[in-house]
């Protein structure tokens, strides 16, 4: 029987910064799928002259990646791009091209979709609301509350909250927002992952986790009540435990995952371990999405001198994961 090979859109992002870049280096020698970029075709064209990439520019016919092909799904751009100048004009093409990955995924064109880092300000400036890709295709696609998961290595990091001003936190941390990024937690990551029962470590979100109410009360109002429950219906949950030192090699290599209430309570660990080797993944989503996990980097763009790390290993994941999901559906019994 013919391999059926995943079809990935990647979506460069900001076109100012190093996203075009990144997508150029990928084109120059890009991994085993059919993988179609989502942008202009004439700017990519420019962006590789400028940076001495020798890619031929081609339409994209759901054909397998060939090196030095870089295959386009065409979004024009509204203006002209100038390297590391970030225009607000550009903004909707930038959704656009969001748009068209997302569409594809819901139909079934693409298998997965990888994103490109993007700019929330230069979005904002437009006048439209964004507080980032995972948020963005929760609402597309109707879902519910979308979790934002990292990887880097055998360390998955999953955030309670995610693009929110601290001082908002503590609001958001209920016991019915715990219960359900738990659940979404369990259950994609036994159907993407194919981690059965996974083991979820649950970040206080306190220092010392609240040391009994000393230090705040909302493990023992919204956090503890909630694992206690989860429990008893069979999951593999525990905490909350202490930030400071649930990421301790020891401690943390109990756990599949680790669940942290905001963004920068676990990401700096997470980072630290592998900055260019860190993916970012939406789950509680009906598409498989993958990202880098770095911004614009507009200093660089055009420059031709970019680190595809962690690119790359967002396309792997993106490709293991949309495979894992095309074998189920080839062998449902199995």
């Amino acid at each position: 029987m013919k391999e059926q090979l995943p079809r990935i859109a990647f979506t460069p992002g900001e076109p100012a910064g190093v996203g075009p870049d990144i997508a150029i280096k990928i084109a120059e020698s890009p991994p085993r799928c059919k993988l179609a970029f989502i942008g202009d075709p004439e700017f990519l064209r420019f962006r590789a002259e400028q940076t001495g990439s020798g890619v031929a520019i081609d339409e994209w016919r759901q054909q397998t990646a060939e090196a030095g092909k870089l295959v386009v799904s065409p979004v024009p751009l509204a203006q002209p791009v100038r390297c590391g100048e970030l225009d607000p004009r550009n903004a909707g093409s930038v959704l656009q091209c969001l748009d068209r990955a997302i569409d594809g995924c819901m139909s079934g064109e693409f298998d997965a979709m990888v994103t490109g880092p993007v700019h929330k300000g230069v979005i904002n400036d437009a006048n439209i609301a964004f507080t980032g890709h995972t948020e963005y295709i929760s609402e597309r696609t109707a879902s519910g509350l979308p979790v934002m998961l990292l990887t880097c290595g055998s360390l998955r990091v999953a955030l309670a909250t995610t693009h929110v001003a601290l001082k908002d936190v503590s609001a958001l941390i209920t016991r019915d927002r715990i219960e359900r990024v738990i659940r979404v937690l369990a259950k994609d990551l036994d159907e993407k992952f194919g981690i059965a029962s996974p083991r979820i470590a649950v970040c206080g979100l306190n220092p010392h986790a609240g040391e009994q109410g000393h230090i705040g009360t909302e493990e023992i109002e919204q956090i503890s009540p909630v694992i206690e429950k989860l429990c008893n219906a069979g999951h593999r949950v525990s905490g909350p435990h202490p930030a400071d030192t649930v990421f301790l090699p020891q401690n943390a290599d109990q756990y599949d995952v680790i669940l942290t209430m905001y963004h920068d309570q676990g990401l700096p660990v997470l980072k630290r371990q592998g900055f260019s080797e860190a993916v970012n993944i939406t789950l509680g989503v009906p598409v498989i999405r993958t990202s880098v996990d770095h911004g614009t980097a507009l200093e660089l763009a055009g420059s031709g001198e970019v680190d595809t790390g962690s690119a790359r290993a967002a396309l792997d994941l993106a490709i293991m994961l949309a495979q894992t999901r095309l074998n189920r559906q080839s062998h449902p019994c199995s």
